[in-house]
């Protein structure tokens, strides 16, 4: 075992194997430290959805463009299951067709998108609800991973194919400068060190911590058994609700009044910050969620009423063969006030790159890129 290193990535999510990656394709010797015997966080607990189009327009729309990119050349090399299925946003009321017209009207040949009529809509996915329907925004440029199959072998590739050295089941208790030290007293030295463990690094750096302004926050997902007779789901499905979410709609003038009317109908959408969207891995399994809590609210027990809440809205949009629920489960991730990415130099060589903000499997690679990149 190499007991020094280039690099040193603590965090095994996909933000610090984006960071191994991008570092061992530039030559860079590289030890990887994840403290569970396979990540566990925010990373495998999500919907695999590589989203480009939550993006706003300008540098993170290219750098979800460059990750999508990365994506195909990771799932060529690992023979992971990706599939380039693209997106829906259906609209069954006139003020989400008059957000979705608007954000396709300020697109271009960068970003592809059409709005479809309902009949359109329904040819694209056997799942759309037809009765109601008013038209759908189509984006040809999102993909879907399966999170746990992609947290399986790309540590294995970057292992076998180049050199990065994985440290599983080791809980790095210091960092300082180019030296780390694990719990259990090795060490090792790297002259650069990378923490991406999403919203816990207050035990190696408290003060960094405490000074980040970071928020946490807790989602809620469902996911059905694999549907029968090998149906599918075709490309992503989001709704309305969605279009409140993501920052790439906010400059759309319907906006504003599309969020009051869904504060006035349903409040309890806006307090557990609930937008639907649902995705379908590899084995037919469709994913459903979520919602959104923060801080002083999340608690370690999931409520049923947000599961409720998420099946009531996503049965609006979209018919299942099957909706029996194989799977709960919650994440908790860390995002910033105003940044898309925390990054500080907390020590000399040392430094933290977290809180992609729920955007990790879309902006990932692109960001580990840049940031190699600029070295």
């Amino acid at each position: 075992m190499a007991e020094h290193a280039d690099l040193a990535v603590i965090g095994g999510g996909i933000v610090g194997l984006a960071h191994a990656w991008s570092a061992a394709r530039r030559g860079k010797r590289v030890l990887l430290f994840e403290r569970t015997a396979a990540a566990q966080g925010a990373s495998i607990r999500n919907f695999g959805m590589i989203w480009p189009i939550g993006q706003p327009a300008g540098p993170l729309y290219a750098l979800a463009m460059r990750s999508r990119e990365l994506w195909l050349d990771a799932a060529k090399a690992t023979g992971l299951w990706l599939n380039p299925c693209g997106s829906l946003h259906l609209a069954r009321r006139k003020d989400e067709l008059a957000v979705l017209e608007e954000f396709a009207a300020a697109a271009s040949a960068e970003r592809p998108c059409e709005v479809l009529s309902a009949a359109e809509a329904c040819d694209r996915s056997p799942a759309v609800r037809r009765d109601g329907l008013l038209g759908a925004l189509w984006s040809p440029t999102e993909q879907c991973v399966d999170p746990r199959q992609a947290l399986r072998l790309l540590p294995r590739w970057l292992h076998e194919g180049l050199r990065v050295e994985m440290h599983y089941q080791t809980t790095i208790s210091h960092a300082e400068s180019t030296r780390l030290t694990a719990a259990d007293g090795r060490s090792w030295h790297a002259e650069q060190t990378i923490i991406c463990s999403g919203a816990d690094f207050e035990t190696l750096f408290p003060e960094a911590s405490a000074a980040a302004g970071l928020r946490r926050c807790k989602l809620q997902m469902l996911r059905t058994v694999a549907q029968p007779g090998g149906w599918r789901l075709g490309p992503h499905l989001a709704g309305g609700l969605t279009l409140r979410h993501y920052a790439s709609f906010e400059a759309c003038p319907s906006l504003p009044a599309l969020k009051r009317r869904i504060a006035n109908e349903n409040p309890e959408l806006d307090r557990y910050g609930i937008h639907v969207m649902a995705a379908q891995n590899e084995a037919g399994e469709v994913l459903l969620g979520d919602s959104h809590e923060y801080d002083q609210s999340i608690e370690p027990f999931d409520k049923q009423q947000i599961d409720e809440l998420i099946l009531v809205e996503l049965r609006k949009l979209l018919e299942l063969l099957d909706w029996t629920i194989a799977q709960r489960w919650h994440g908790i991730y860390a995002r910033h006030a105003t940044e898309p990415v925390f990054s500080v130099e907390v020590a000399p060589n040392v430094t933290i790159f977290s809180a992609t903000g729920g955007a990790g499997m879309t902006l990932a690679f692109g960001l580990a890129e840049q940031f190699w990149q600029s070295r």
